[in-house]
């Protein structure tokens, strides 16, 4: 791996939060400031990638598949909700989208 030296200014009280923050994550500042442009970068690159899928979207015909799942079919005998534990219970929630109600896990005691 080629390595290059750079020099990077950064405002006093921005470097002095670096420093702390690196020396909390056990690591020296150059490996900090490497790792964060990487995953930047990442954040980057997988952002394009989801705007590059999204302009080749379907979207009516996505729905129109969506529509169709399960219907005429009765559910599988393994398509149950896992048994909850005692107190817990399952609450109502409405989509936004649909209107439908589906259950969700809720913490609220029964």
């Amino acid at each position: 791996m080629r390595k290059s030296n750079f020099a990077l200014r950064l405002q006093p009280s921005l470097l002095e939060e670096l420093r702390g923050v690196a020396e909390a994550e056990d690591t020296t500042l150059n490996q900090f400031i490497n790792v964060a442009v990487a995953e930047k970068l990442a954040a980057l690159r997988t952002e394009a990638y989801f705007r590059e899928r999204a302009a080749r979207a379907d979207i009516p015909g996505a729905l129109k598949i969506l529509d169709r799942l399960g219907v005429g079919n009765a559910p599988r005998p393994d398509d149950r909700l896992p048994e909850l534990p005692q107190g817990k219970r399952r609450a109502k929630v409405r989509s936004a989208n649909r209107g439908d109600t589906n259950e969700a896990s809720s913490t609220a005691e029964a």
